[in-house]
């Protein structure tokens, strides 16, 4: 085992999970930076740094495992002396953390979501109150994550957020527009609104939905030019969002929506408050109120009693409603949830299968939207370069989950980050090939 070394502390913050525990990272690195202290995210291995912060994901299995693989790695190097110190924070932590100092006891702490002041001052720094809106991003410069509430105030039988997040808190508006202003003024073009639920947006500190009232001043803030909508309960949806998307050119034509299951009986025993006549009316409204909208969903296949006439109701809705883009999540069994109560009595190949089957439908679904697109004109955000293509997105378009546009990258130069005109040559499954128009 190496020695104990004298340098200056070097902070390395590893993030896994959800686009909520990327914004918590950057606000957790905001802030040590803010103390002075040297922080970097995700450091290669080679790179050396001497504390470790792991900020860990505690949702379904396959995140749970991939946490703890995450943790077992790092306090393997620091029983080999590579690091001095490992830190975890996060759902992983805040949910398991008794079972999780039993059995990784190498670890030097453990924190739970709400525990950011506590684990700075282990770090050696204070929690500075004044910094609203102060982060260190981790995402590209031209897009950023805006996390407007935390926790969750749904009673969904298969969802273990509130386990770790707590109850539903939004953030008020004037902090946010602060944050956004802060961003924008470094270079951010399109923010992405994040939460549990944005539905619920305002209900605790306004006493009623103020989703739209947000939009409405976020599309102020001189800068941003995009403004995309991620995760909205179906369950009280409110209708004025709809206006504001389809009147402010700043609020992407896009809604993700997690709808998880349409048969009735799975529907009532998820607990989602909804029926699938409820379901099918509210995403008639989307589509006549703002015409072209992309409607992104997920499901969940083999939620425990899901029978095969049900899946088979998913795939026939699935057919019929043609979704812009859809994912699809085999049911993981949560421990202290309400669906934890009944049997797990769908088979692991029956799920998959299910999983399968539903994105086999969808693909065909996606390429078949997408040919209707080819000789159509779109303005595209460029993300990135990548071998011989620029990548970038419409604003139909979230990054790392949904289509992206390739630009052949012989005879032209793209700046990252800038916008274009691309009319579109070509479509596959899950991206489009476009040729800038001069």
């Amino acid at each position: 085992m190496r020695t104990r070394s004298t340098r200056k502390n070097k902070i390395n913050v590893v993030t896994l999970g959800c686009s909520k525990n990327i914004y918590d990272s950057e606000v957790l690195m905001g802030q040590l930076k803010a103390n002075g202290k040297e922080v970097v995210h995700e450091a290669p291995e080679e790179d050396e740094n001497n504390i470790v912060v792991i900020n860990t994901c505690g949702f379904i299995d396959n995140a749970k495992e991939e946490s703890i693989n995450t943790i077992l790695h790092y306090a393997d190097k620091k029983e080999r002396g590579e690091v001095e110190k490992v830190y975890v924070t996060g759902c992983l932590s805040e949910r398991y953390k008794p079972d999780l100092e039993e059995q990784i006891p190498d670890v030097d702490a453990y924190f739970g979501t709400r525990d950011m002041p506590q684990l700075l001052k282990v770090l050696g720094a204070d929690y500075k109150h004044e910094l609203v809106g102060e982060r260190m991003t981790t995402t590209p410069k031209h897009f950023a994550y805006l996390k407007i509430a935390e926790g969750c105030d749904r009673p969904c039988s298969f969802c273990a957020i509130p386990l770790m997040r707590g109850k539903h808190r939004s953030t008020p508006i004037e902090e946010l527009v602060t944050e956004a202003e802060k961003l924008a003024a470094k270079g951010t073009k399109e923010l992405i609104l994040i939460a549990q639920d944005l539905t619920y947006y305002g209900l605790d500190l306004y006493k009623e939905r103020k989703l739209a009232d947000l939009l409405r001043a976020l599309v102020k803030v001189e800068g941003i030019e995009w403004i995309r909508l991620h995760y909205l309960f179906p369950s009280g949806f409110p209708e004025d969002v709809l206006d504001v998307i389809r009147e402010e050119p700043k609020v992407c034509n896009y809604i993700d929506i997690p709808l998880q299951h349409i048969a009735d009986p799975v529907l009532k025993s998820m607990r989602r408050g909804t029926t699938k006549a409820k379901t099918d009316a509210l995403l008639d409204k989307m589509r006549e109120k703002v015409p072209g909208i992309t409607i992104r969903t997920t499901l969940i296949a083999g939620y425990p009693g899901e029978t095969e006439e049900d899946h088979q109701v998913v795939l026939d809705w699935v057919k019929e409603q043609r979704f812009d883009r859809l994912g699809v999540f085999a049911y993981s069994h949560e421990e202290n949830t309400h669906a934890y109560n009944f049997e797990d009595d769908v088979p692991a190949e029956v799920k998959q299968q299910r999983v399968d089957e539903v994105m086999a439908l969808q693909m065909g679904i996606s390429r078949e939207l997408n040919e209707k697109k080819i000789g159509l004109e779109y303005r595209v955000l460029v993300d990135r370069k990548e071998g011989n293509y620029f990548v970038g997105r419409t604003e139909f378009d979230s990054p790392d989950v949904d289509n992206e546009v390739l630009i052949p990258a012989e005879d032209i130069y793209l700046k990252i980050g800038d916008f274009c005109r691309v009319k579109i040559v070509e479509a596959h499954d899950y991206d489009l090939i476009g040729q800038v128009i001069d």
